[in-house]
Formats: structure tokens, C-alpha cells, sequence
């Protein structure tokens, strides 16, 4: 599990951390059962506050991608895995969405969008 971040960027450390953990899910690098590196571990390599990485665990978690145990650290859950099929999907959507000339902000946001109406 190779996790990166950009100190630089407007969007928090921990959503960055999440954020690369999701998508080692969806292309398959982590599958379900897998165990993440420790918390203790990941601040210390990534040079951030421990809390930033039980953060980033935490909102995954709040997402049924990993579970959390004392003693057992994070391990991906079998919805890791549904993360993964979805790839070929959301690549056909992303193609056809360039082919007519959105911009990939522009797909984001009608993602987001669509969401939010849905959840209404």
C-alpha cells in the first residue's frame, strides 16, 4: 500500500489518506481481508500527526471499507471488492463524459449532485 499526499493541497491530509487507500481498493491493490499498515506506521512514514491516519481510517471505516479492531488493526472489508468491479463502470461513464466534452470537474460534480438529489 503506497499512500500519497500533498501537504500543498486545500484538501485535508486525512480525506487525502482516505482518498489513496479508496483508490488502491478500486484498482485491486488492496482487497478484501487485506490488512492496512498500522496507523502508528503510516503517520510515521507519511511525517503526520497520528490522529491524521486514525482519521482517514475512521471515515473508511464510517464507509464499511474497513473494519477496525483492537489488536487486529484495519482490514479491508468484502466492500472493498465491490469497489473494484465498479472500476470498468465508472471508466465507461468517465469515456463517454470525455467524448462529449465535459470536463472531469464537471463529471465529478454531476456525480456528487446526483447523489445528493438521490439521497433526498
Amino acid at each position: 500500500m503506497l499512500v500519497r499526499i500533498d501537504p500543498s493541497s486545500d484538501v485535508p491530509i486525512f480525506e487525502q489518506v482516505a482518498g489513496s487507500i479508496r483508490a488502491d481498493m478500486v484498482t485491486g491493490h488492496i482487497r478484501p481481508g487485506d490488512k492496512l499498515a498500522s496507523a502508528r506506521q503510516l503517520a510515521a512514514s507519511l511525517q503526520v500527526n497520528l490522529h491524521t491516519v486514525l482519521r482517514a481510517y475512521q471515515l473508511l471505516r464510517d464507509e464499511g471499507l474497513v473494519d477496525m479492531r483492537r489488536g487486529r488493526g484495519a482490514v479491508a472489508t468484502p466492500a472493498a471488492g465491490t469497489l473494484s468491479h465498479l472500476r470498468s463502470e465508472i471508466l465507461e461513464l468517465a469515456h463517454k463524459a470525455l467524448a462529449l466534452g465535459m470536463p472531469p470537474d464537471a463529471l465529478a460534480a454531476l456525480v456528487r449532485d446526483s447523489l445528493r438529489d438521490g439521497a433526498d
